[in-house]
Protein backbone atom coordinates (compact mmCIF):
# COMPACT_ATOMS: atom_id res chain seq x y z
CA UNK A 1 0.00 0.00 0.00
CA UNK A 2 1.12 3.49 -1.00
CA UNK A 3 0.77 6.36 1.57
CA UNK A 4 1.38 10.01 2.45
CA UNK A 5 0.96 10.85 6.07
CA UNK A 6 -2.87 11.24 5.23
CA UNK A 7 -3.57 9.34 2.29
CA UNK A 8 -3.37 5.53 1.33
CA UNK A 9 -3.68 4.05 -2.28
CA UNK A 10 -3.51 -0.23 -2.80
CA UNK A 11 -3.42 -1.21 -6.70
CA UNK A 12 -5.81 -4.53 -7.07
CA UNK A 13 -5.23 -6.55 -10.47
CA UNK A 14 -7.81 -8.80 -11.53
CA UNK A 15 -10.30 -10.99 -9.03
CA UNK A 16 -11.45 -13.31 -9.79
CA UNK A 17 -15.11 -14.86 -8.40
CA UNK A 18 -15.07 -16.13 -5.25
CA UNK A 19 -12.00 -13.93 -3.89
CA UNK A 20 -10.37 -12.86 -0.53
CA UNK A 21 -6.99 -10.45 -0.96
CA UNK A 22 -5.72 -8.68 2.56
CA UNK A 23 -3.04 -5.77 1.84
CA UNK A 24 -0.02 -5.53 3.99
CA UNK A 25 0.10 -2.99 6.89
CA UNK A 26 0.58 0.23 6.21
CA UNK A 27 0.80 2.90 8.84
CA UNK A 28 -1.34 6.24 9.05
CA UNK A 29 -0.85 7.91 12.80
CA UNK A 30 -0.09 5.97 15.12
CA UNK A 31 -1.85 2.91 14.04
CA UNK A 32 -0.73 0.05 11.19
CA UNK A 33 -3.95 -0.24 9.02
CA UNK A 34 -4.88 -3.50 6.90
CA UNK A 35 -7.45 -2.85 3.90
CA UNK A 36 -9.00 -6.17 2.36
CA UNK A 37 -11.14 -7.23 -0.71
CA UNK A 38 -13.85 -10.13 -0.57
CA UNK A 39 -15.79 -10.66 -4.33
CA UNK A 40 -18.49 -13.30 -4.18
CA UNK A 41 -21.71 -11.56 -5.88
CA UNK A 42 -20.95 -8.12 -4.34
CA UNK A 43 -17.25 -6.66 -3.84
CA UNK A 44 -16.72 -6.07 0.16
CA UNK A 45 -13.99 -3.29 1.22
CA UNK A 46 -12.89 -3.27 4.42
CA UNK A 47 -10.67 -0.86 6.14
CA UNK A 48 -9.50 -1.58 10.00
CA UNK A 49 -6.45 -1.15 12.45
CA UNK A 50 -3.88 -4.27 13.17
CA UNK A 51 -4.79 -6.10 16.47
CA UNK A 52 -2.01 -5.02 19.19
CA UNK A 53 -2.21 -3.57 22.67
CA UNK A 54 -2.31 0.08 20.92
CA UNK A 55 -5.54 -0.66 19.41
CA UNK A 56 -7.26 -2.41 22.13
CA UNK A 57 -6.21 0.50 24.84
CA UNK A 58 -6.65 3.42 22.57
CA UNK A 59 -8.52 2.49 19.02
CA UNK A 60 -8.57 4.69 16.77
CA UNK A 61 -11.69 7.63 16.12
CA UNK A 62 -11.53 8.08 12.55
CA UNK A 63 -12.83 10.01 9.84
CA UNK A 64 -12.20 9.59 6.38
CA UNK A 65 -13.21 9.26 2.78
CA UNK A 66 -12.82 5.72 0.46
CA UNK A 67 -12.77 5.33 -3.25
CA UNK A 68 -12.54 2.80 -5.65
CA UNK A 69 -11.14 3.94 -8.51
CA UNK A 70 -10.35 2.74 -12.32
CA UNK A 71 -6.31 2.85 -12.75
CA UNK A 72 -7.36 2.97 -16.61
CA UNK A 73 -9.37 4.49 -19.38
CA UNK A 74 -11.39 7.60 -17.67
CA UNK A 75 -10.27 6.54 -14.31
CA UNK A 76 -13.86 6.07 -13.38
CA UNK A 77 -14.45 6.73 -9.73
CA UNK A 78 -17.25 5.15 -6.66
CA UNK A 79 -16.80 7.15 -3.20
CA UNK A 80 -18.04 6.37 -0.03
CA UNK A 81 -20.05 8.87 1.61
CA UNK A 82 -17.69 10.43 4.09
CA UNK A 83 -17.30 8.53 7.72
CA UNK A 84 -17.24 10.62 10.48
CA UNK A 85 -15.35 9.88 13.81
CA UNK A 86 -16.31 6.01 13.55
CA UNK A 87 -14.48 3.61 16.47
CA UNK A 88 -12.53 1.44 14.84
CA UNK A 89 -11.82 -1.67 17.83
CA UNK A 90 -13.81 -4.40 17.83
CA UNK A 91 -15.79 -4.08 14.54
CA UNK A 92 -14.10 -3.25 10.75
CA UNK A 93 -15.45 -0.57 8.32
CA UNK A 94 -17.25 -2.94 5.93
CA UNK A 95 -18.60 -1.09 2.55
CA UNK A 96 -20.20 -3.39 -0.14
CA UNK A 97 -20.25 -2.56 -3.34
CA UNK A 98 -22.86 -4.11 -6.18
CA UNK A 99 -21.36 -2.50 -9.21
CA UNK A 100 -19.77 -4.78 -11.13
CA UNK A 101 -15.82 -3.93 -11.34
CA UNK A 102 -13.60 -4.97 -13.64
CA UNK A 103 -10.02 -4.84 -14.79
CA UNK A 104 -7.64 -2.97 -12.56
CA UNK A 105 -8.86 -0.44 -9.78
CA UNK A 106 -7.34 1.61 -6.74
CA UNK A 107 -8.30 1.17 -3.15
CA UNK A 108 -7.81 5.19 -2.18
CA UNK A 109 -8.76 5.73 1.51
CA UNK A 110 -8.20 9.46 2.62
CA UNK A 111 -8.07 10.11 6.40
CA UNK A 112 -9.72 13.15 7.19
CA UNK A 113 -8.60 13.03 10.80
CA UNK A 114 -7.89 10.42 13.29
CA UNK A 115 -8.44 11.06 16.97
CA UNK A 116 -8.02 9.02 20.67
CA UNK A 117 -9.91 9.16 23.97
CA UNK A 118 -9.05 11.84 25.81
CA UNK A 119 -7.71 10.17 29.49
CA UNK A 120 -9.15 12.44 31.50
CA UNK A 121 -12.69 11.26 30.05
CA UNK A 122 -13.36 14.59 28.09
CA UNK A 123 -13.84 15.27 24.27
CA UNK A 124 -11.67 12.62 21.65
CA UNK A 125 -8.05 14.49 20.94
CA UNK A 126 -6.67 14.50 17.24
CA UNK A 127 -3.34 13.09 16.78
CA UNK A 128 -2.68 15.56 14.30
CA UNK A 129 -2.84 18.69 16.63
CA UNK A 130 -1.54 17.41 19.52
CA UNK A 131 1.85 17.49 17.97
CA UNK A 132 2.17 21.04 17.65
CA UNK A 133 0.63 22.52 21.01
CA UNK A 134 2.24 20.09 23.29
CA UNK A 135 5.48 19.81 22.43
CA UNK A 136 6.61 23.81 23.44
CA UNK A 137 8.76 23.95 26.51
CA UNK A 138 8.36 24.25 29.40
CA UNK A 139 4.75 25.27 30.31
CA UNK A 140 5.24 28.25 33.51
CA UNK A 141 7.28 30.51 31.24
CA UNK A 142 5.33 30.06 28.42
CA UNK A 143 2.37 31.50 29.88
CA UNK A 144 4.29 34.36 31.51
CA UNK A 145 5.84 35.47 28.20
CA UNK A 146 1.73 34.92 26.90
CA UNK A 147 0.76 37.23 29.69
CA UNK A 148 3.59 39.53 28.80
CA UNK A 149 2.29 40.21 25.53
CA UNK A 150 -1.45 39.83 26.05
CA UNK A 151 -1.59 41.88 28.87
CA UNK A 152 0.86 44.58 27.45
CA UNK A 153 3.65 44.21 30.44
CA UNK A 154 6.27 46.39 29.92
CA UNK A 155 5.73 46.39 26.32
CA UNK A 156 8.62 49.58 24.36
CA UNK A 157 7.93 48.48 20.78
CA UNK A 158 4.98 49.41 18.52
CA UNK A 159 3.97 46.68 15.31
CA UNK A 160 2.00 48.27 12.60
CA UNK A 161 -0.03 45.57 10.55
CA UNK A 162 -2.38 46.81 7.49
CA UNK A 163 -5.31 47.46 9.68
CA UNK A 164 -4.16 47.96 13.34
CA UNK A 165 -1.24 47.65 15.78
CA UNK A 166 0.04 45.56 18.46
CA UNK A 167 2.78 46.21 21.54
CA UNK A 168 5.54 43.96 21.77
CA UNK A 169 8.95 43.88 23.39
CA UNK A 170 12.18 44.49 21.78
CA UNK A 171 13.66 41.80 23.54
CA UNK A 172 11.64 39.07 22.50
CA UNK A 173 11.80 39.86 18.90
CA UNK A 174 15.68 39.93 19.06
CA UNK A 175 15.68 36.53 20.88
CA UNK A 176 13.50 34.97 18.18
CA UNK A 177 14.68 36.31 14.67
CA UNK A 178 18.43 37.49 13.67
CA UNK A 179 16.48 40.02 11.39
CA UNK A 180 14.65 42.03 14.43
CA UNK A 181 17.67 41.79 16.61
CA UNK A 182 19.57 43.89 13.55
CA UNK A 183 16.93 46.28 13.57
CA UNK A 184 17.54 47.67 17.19
CA UNK A 185 21.41 46.94 17.15
CA UNK A 186 21.74 49.20 14.22
CA UNK A 187 20.22 53.21 13.93
CA UNK A 188 17.63 52.13 11.39
CA UNK A 189 14.48 53.82 11.98
CA UNK A 190 12.98 51.06 13.92
CA UNK A 191 15.06 51.58 17.06
CA UNK A 192 14.90 55.24 16.59
CA UNK A 193 11.58 55.46 16.63
CA UNK A 194 10.25 52.20 18.34
CA UNK A 195 7.93 50.81 15.86
CA UNK A 196 7.76 48.16 13.17
CA UNK A 197 5.83 48.40 10.00
CA UNK A 198 5.07 45.25 8.74
CA UNK A 199 2.04 46.35 6.07
CA UNK A 200 2.27 42.97 4.63
CA UNK A 201 0.51 41.35 7.45
CA UNK A 202 -3.36 41.56 8.59
CA UNK A 203 -3.57 42.38 12.23
CA UNK A 204 -4.77 38.84 12.87
CA UNK A 205 -1.94 37.60 10.59
CA UNK A 206 0.42 39.68 12.82
CA UNK A 207 -1.03 38.60 15.80
CA UNK A 208 -0.66 34.98 15.12
CA UNK A 209 2.67 35.51 14.19
CA UNK A 210 3.52 37.16 17.85
CA UNK A 211 1.57 34.67 19.38
CA UNK A 212 3.52 32.09 18.12
CA UNK A 213 7.08 34.40 18.59
CA UNK A 214 5.42 34.24 22.24
CA UNK A 215 4.74 30.49 22.18
CA UNK A 216 1.04 30.79 22.86
CA UNK A 217 -0.39 30.05 19.73
CA UNK A 218 -3.30 27.90 19.67
CA UNK A 219 -3.73 25.16 17.08
CA UNK A 220 -6.59 26.41 15.09
CA UNK A 221 -4.97 29.60 14.61
CA UNK A 222 -1.74 28.14 13.19
CA UNK A 223 -3.58 26.30 10.45
CA UNK A 224 -5.54 30.01 9.17
CA UNK A 225 -2.20 31.05 9.25
CA UNK A 226 0.48 29.41 8.36
CA UNK A 227 0.89 30.26 5.05
CA UNK A 228 1.21 34.02 6.35
CA UNK A 229 3.30 32.44 8.68
CA UNK A 230 5.66 30.84 6.48
CA UNK A 231 6.35 34.34 4.73
CA UNK A 232 6.72 35.65 7.96
CA UNK A 233 9.50 33.02 8.69
CA UNK A 234 11.17 33.46 5.78
CA UNK A 235 11.33 36.92 5.93
CA UNK A 236 12.28 37.71 9.29
CA UNK A 237 15.00 34.34 9.22
CA UNK A 238 12.83 31.87 12.22
CA UNK A 239 13.68 28.93 11.07
CA UNK A 240 11.68 26.73 13.75
CA UNK A 241 8.59 28.68 12.69
CA UNK A 242 9.53 27.68 8.87
CA UNK A 243 9.81 24.01 9.95
CA UNK A 244 6.96 23.79 11.44
CA UNK A 245 4.90 25.60 8.55
CA UNK A 246 6.70 22.89 6.28
CA UNK A 247 6.18 19.97 8.35
CA UNK A 248 2.15 21.12 8.69
CA UNK A 249 1.75 21.42 5.49
CA UNK A 250 2.49 18.55 4.63
CA UNK A 251 0.53 16.88 6.52
CA UNK A 252 -2.90 17.68 5.04
CA UNK A 253 -2.17 17.82 1.35
CA UNK A 254 -5.64 17.42 -0.71
CA UNK A 255 -6.91 18.58 -4.09
CA UNK A 256 -8.53 21.49 -3.00
CA UNK A 257 -4.83 22.95 -1.89
CA UNK A 258 -2.30 20.39 -3.48
CA UNK A 259 -1.14 23.33 -6.44
CA UNK A 260 -1.10 26.29 -3.73
CA UNK A 261 1.14 24.56 -1.72
CA UNK A 262 3.32 23.02 -4.80
CA UNK A 263 3.64 26.72 -5.94
CA UNK A 264 4.52 27.88 -2.02
CA UNK A 265 6.77 25.33 -2.02
CA UNK A 266 8.95 26.19 -5.22
CA UNK A 267 8.92 29.97 -3.77
CA UNK A 268 10.32 29.01 -0.21
CA UNK A 269 12.24 26.16 -1.35
CA UNK A 270 10.29 23.65 0.71
CA UNK A 271 11.92 20.20 -0.95
CA UNK A 272 9.89 17.82 1.09
CA UNK A 273 6.39 19.92 0.16
CA UNK A 274 7.27 20.03 -3.44
CA UNK A 275 8.03 16.47 -3.76
CA UNK A 276 4.70 15.25 -1.57
CA UNK A 277 2.47 17.53 -4.24
CA UNK A 278 4.17 16.14 -6.69
CA UNK A 279 3.94 12.85 -6.12
CA UNK A 280 0.58 13.26 -4.75
CA UNK A 281 -0.66 15.06 -8.20
CA UNK A 282 1.12 11.99 -10.18
CA UNK A 283 1.66 8.87 -8.30
CA UNK A 284 -1.16 8.95 -6.71
CA UNK A 285 -3.40 9.93 -10.00
CA UNK A 286 -5.15 13.31 -8.55
CA UNK A 287 -3.99 15.39 -11.48
CA UNK A 288 -7.12 13.88 -13.10
CA UNK A 289 -9.57 14.97 -10.42
CA UNK A 290 -8.32 18.39 -10.65
CA UNK A 291 -7.79 19.49 -14.61
CA UNK A 292 -9.38 22.31 -14.72
CA UNK A 293 -7.33 23.78 -11.72
CA UNK A 294 -4.13 22.52 -13.12
CA UNK A 295 -5.28 23.93 -16.60
CA UNK A 296 -5.40 27.58 -14.86
CA UNK A 297 -2.34 26.78 -13.13
CA UNK A 298 -0.32 25.92 -16.64
CA UNK A 299 -1.05 29.19 -17.51
CA UNK A 300 0.05 31.12 -14.52
CA UNK A 301 3.01 29.46 -12.50
CA UNK A 302 6.67 29.84 -12.96
CA UNK A 303 8.31 27.94 -16.26
CA UNK A 304 10.97 26.00 -14.12
CA UNK A 305 7.85 24.52 -11.73
CA UNK A 306 5.60 23.66 -14.75
CA UNK A 307 8.29 21.79 -16.19
CA UNK A 308 9.32 19.99 -12.99
CA UNK A 309 5.51 18.63 -13.23
CA UNK A 310 5.76 17.01 -16.29
CA UNK A 311 8.93 15.56 -15.56
CA UNK A 312 7.33 14.06 -12.80
CA UNK A 313 4.47 12.94 -15.68
CA UNK A 314 6.96 11.74 -18.09
CA UNK A 315 8.66 9.82 -15.51
CA UNK A 316 5.41 8.16 -14.33
CA UNK A 317 5.21 6.92 -17.64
Amino acid sequence: VETTPRLAQWRIENLASCTYRKSDPFKIGKWNWHLSVEKNRVLFVKLFPEVSNLTRDNPPIASFIIRVVSSVGDRRAIAHPEIKDKVLKNEDFVWAIEVPLTGKFIIDVEFLDLKTASPNGGEPCSIWAEGFTQQRSNANAIESLGKMLTEGIHTDITINASDGSIAAHRAVLAARSPVFRSMFSHNLQEKELSTINISDMSLDSCQAFLNYLYGIIKHEDFLIHRLTLLHAADKYDISDLRDACHESLLEDIDTKNVLERLQNASLYQLIKLKMSCLRYLVKFGKIYEIRDDFNTFLQNADRDLIAEVFHEVLDAW
